[in-house]
């Protein structure tokens, strides 16, 4: 196949992302020949490089960790949400007089909104929430503060290792306009909080909020609300295993993956994304027949 537009997923490590699974599958669905998507490792010393090498070939990027915040010093624009959020996790790439205009956005917050919200009706919550709570501190912490907001909740309580490391995410509250409560997370002290929230989204890395679901399976209770750990390998998380048992609701990391992606489709290829292809293409990635919803 000749290439003629070229997308990639930019990070490091990346090997293991599921981003050309769900593009390619869109790509194939909507019938885009000559589309090409791949997984480009690339460090922060890497990435100025590659961004000055970028021509009109190219349809845009995705950008994972550690990049969301250092591409924001090299594309032309961002958008109002992603300079609230401080993070961007899509780039553009769009004609200019002089070569091309990249411009920066976040969908994540996107991707947030909607996985939470299938949650939600599937919890019989209808579309919005009146308390949550956030475990977690960095960028994907800030743009769930923005999806909260999206859900009514402006005053979520915010559970971080250490209130130092939080500085960056309390920045982004106030940009944002929402108005966190930041505490320590005690595991066992955090239980009652956990489970009295509309909505509980553990943006941790892997294995990081393991003591708070081995407390949970200690000390019991049911959970009255929507779990979304934005991790998804492995899958499923020890929390998302107790909050099942205990009889919560849970939401896959990966619904949050599918649904930043299907819109960085739509903007990149300028068509509505095909959800349910890239839906199937994730189960089947993921050794299941549908991915979790």
């Amino acid at each position: 196949m000749t290439v003629s537009r070229r997308a990639a997923v930019l990070g490091h490590p990346v090997a293991h992302s599921l981003s050309p699974v769900l593009h390619t599958a869109a790509y194939d669905a909507l019938g885009l020949e000559g589309w090409a998507y791949s997984a480009i490792d690339t460090t922060v010393d890497d990435l100025p490089a590659l961004v000055r090498g970028l021509d009109l070939a190219w349809a845009g990027l995705s950008v994972t960790m550690p990049l969301k915040q250092a591409i924001i010093d090299l594309v032309d624009h961002v958008d109002p949400l992603a300079v609230a959020v401080g993070a961007v996790n899509t780039v553009l790439v769009g004609p200019a007089r002089c070569g091309v205009t990249l411009t920066g956005t976040n969908t994540d917050v996107y991707g947030l909104v909607t996985a939470l919200r299938e949650g939600l009706a599937a919890r019989g919550r209808g579309a919005g929430a009146a308390s949550a709570v956030v475990l977690g501190g960095g960028a994907t912490a800030a743009s769930t503060l923005a999806a909260l907001g999206e859900l009514g909740c402006t005053s979520p309580r915010v559970l971080v290792r250490s209130l130092a490391r939080a500085v960056g995410l309390q920045e982004a509250a106030a940009r944002m306009g929402v108005s966190p409560r930041f505490e320590v997370l005690d595991a066992s002290a955090s239980l009652g909080a956990l489970r009295d929230a509309d909505v509980v989204v553990s943006t941790m890395p892997a294995y990081a909020a393991d003591p708070v679901a081995a407390a949970l399976a200690a000390h019991g209770g049911t959970p009255g609300g929507v779990l979304l750990d934005v991790v998804y390998d492995p899958r499923p998380t020890a929390l998302s295993s107790a909050w099942a048992a205990a009889g919560g609701t849970v939401v896959g990391g990966e619904r949050m993956l599918l649904h930043q992606a299907a819109e960085q489709v739509r903007l990149m290829t300028g068509r509505p994304a095909p959800v349910a292809a890239m839906d199937a293409a994730l189960g089947r990635a993921l050794g299941s027949p549908a991915s979790a919803r």
